[in-house]
C-alpha cells in the first residue's frame, strides 16, 4: 500500500506499546505491576456514572452541535472563570472527544509548513508528533531537573526566531510533575506578546496539584487573544474511557476548530456530555479524595526511590507521575525500562519516550494501590542492585 509521506512523520505513545507487552507477559502467567499508563485507577464518580446511564435512558443518542452542547459549554466557561480568573463565555469553548483533538485541531489550524513551534522536552509525545505531521519545525525546549522541571525563560527566549509562531506549555506537567510558577507564566506571557506567539496551555492536570493554586497564562495582559487552554475530564474525574475534553480560545479560533470538528468527528457523543455536565456541576468531594490519595502515593514513591542506590527523585508538585533520575545506575533509560519489565515485572516508561532530554530518567505513574507501589519499589531496588553487579 502506498501511504502519504506525512504518515512517516506521525509518532505514537509508548505507554500503549508497553501496556501491550505487559499484557502479553501477564498472559504467560507473569505478575506485572503497571506504572506505565497515565490513567487514574479510581472509578468515575458514582453521580457521573448515573448521569451517563440516565442520558442513555433519556435518549441522548443523537447528533449535537459540533462545538458541544450549549449548557455544557457554559458550565465549562464558568468553571474555568472561577478557577483561573478568566472571562470566557460559551462561545470560547469547543468540546471534543478527549483532549488530544484540541492539540490536533489547533496545530492544524495555526501552523503552516516551515513555521517553528516550540514544545517542552521531555513532554507529552503527541506535541512533537502533530507538529511534525503538519510539516512545521518542532523546536524542543529542554525541561531540566536542575530547574525543578520548570522551563527556563531565558532558554525559551533564545529559541525564538522570526519563524516562531507557536508555543506549547504544560503545567502541571507530564511526565515530570513540574509546575510553572506565576512569575514563570508572567515572563512567558511577556515573550509571547513581544514575539506574537500563540500559546497552547495544556492544563489537563490543573486539579491535581498538591500545594498552592493553579495559575493560567491566559490571565496575563495580551494573552486572552493568543492563548488556548486545553483541559478535560479524563484525569480530574477518572473519565479516560469516556473521551471528553475541551478547549477555550478566542471566539474566531473556536469557530475554525468547530469547522474541523464538522469535518472529522461531527460532534462529541451527546450522552457523554451529559455525564460531563454532572461532573462539573455536581459534588467535587471525589476529586479532593483522589488528590489526597495521590499525595500519599507520591510521598511513598519519592521516599522509596531515593532509598535505592543509583536513583534520585524530585518531589513532583502536580499530576500523578514521578520522573526519577537513574543515571547513577550507569544504564540508559530504555535499557533500564526494558529490564524492569522483562526481568522484574514492572511496567515503566523510558524517559526518552518523552523526548531526547528524557535520557537518564524513567516515568512512573503512581496511579496504583500503595500495596502495588511498594511491590514495584522492591523490584526497582532489585533491578538497580543487579545493575551494580553487572558492572
Amino acid at each position: 500500500m502506498r501511504l502519504a509521506s506525512r504518515m512517516q512523520r506521525l509518532g505514537t505513545e509508548t505507554a500503549f506499546e508497553v501496556l501491550v507487552r505487559a499484557r502479553a507477559l501477564e498472559a504467560q502467567g507473569r505478575d506485572v505491576v503497571h506504572l506505565e499508563i497515565g490513567e487514574p485507577d479510581f472509578d468515575t464518580p458514582q453521580n457521573v456514572r448515573e448521569a451517563g446511564v440516565t442520558a442513555i435512558r433519556d435518549g441522548w443518542s443523537h447528533y449535537g452541535p459540533s462545538a458541544g452542547q450549549p449548557d455544557l459549554r457554559q458550565a465549562i466557561a464558568d468553571f474555568i472563570n472561577r478557577s483561573r480568573g478568566t472571562d470566557y463565555s460559551a462561545a470560547n469553548v469547543v468540546v471534543t472527544p478527549g483532549g488530544k483533538p484540541i492539540m490536533f485541531f489547533l496545530i492544524m489550524a495555526l501552523l503552516e509548513e516551515g513555521d517553528d513551534a516550540i514544545y517542552p522536552d521531555p513532554g507529552f509525545p503527541i506535541y512533537r508528533s502533530m507538529i511534525d505531521f503538519v510539516g512545521a519545525c518542532a523546536i524542543p525546549l529542554p525541561i531540566r531537573e536542575s530547574n525543578q522541571f520548570r522551563l527556563d525563560v531565558d532558554e525559551l527566549a533564545s529559541l525564538i526566531t522570526p519563524s516562531t509562531r507557536f508555543l506549547i506549555i504544560n503545567s502541571p506537567a507530564n511526565p515530570t510533575g513540574g509546575v510553572l510558577t506565576k512569575q514563570d507564566l508572567e515572563a512567558i506571557a511577556t515573550l509571547a506578546v513581544e514575539h506574537d506567539l500563540f500559546v497552547l496551555a495544556d492544563e489537563i492536570y490543573s486539579e491535581i496539584l498538591y500545594d498552592g493554586e493553579h495559575h493560567s497564562i491566559a490571565v496575563f495582559p495580551g494573552m486572552a487573544e493568543r492563548t488556548a487552554i486545553l483541559d478535560g475530564f479524563s484525569k480530574t474525574y477518572a473519565m479516560t474511557g469516556w473521551r471528553l475534553g475541551y478547549g477555550l480560545m478566542p471566539v474566531e479560533l473556536a469557530e475554525q476548530v468547530s469547522r474541523l470538528m464538522v469535518n472529522s468527528v461531527s460532534c462529541t457523543a451527546s450522552l457523554v456530555q451529559r455525564a460531563g455536565f454532572e461532573a462539573l456541576t455536581g459534588p467535587q468531594q471525589s476529586v479532593r479524595d483522589m488528590v489526597a490519595a495521590f499525595r500519599e502515593r507520591r510521598d511513598l514513591m519519592v521516599a522509596g526511590l531515593n532509598d535505592i542506590p543509583g536513583i534520585s527523585c524530585l518531589e513532583p508538585a502536580g499530576a500523578f507521575y514521578v520522573f526519577p533520575n537513574i543515571s547513577g545506575t550507569g544504564v540508559g533509560s530504555r535499557q533500564f525500562a526494558d529490564l524492569l519489565l522483562d526481568e522484574f515485572g514492572v511496567a515503566a516508561l523510558s524517559g526518552t519516550s518523552f523526548g531526547e532530554h528524557g535520557e537518564g530518567y524513567l516515568r512512573l505513574s503512581y496511579a496504583n494501590s500503595e500495596q502495588n507501589l511498594a511491590k514495584a519499589l522492591e523490584r526497582i531496588d532489585a533491578a538497580a542492585r543487579s545493575m551494580v553487579v553487572m558492572r
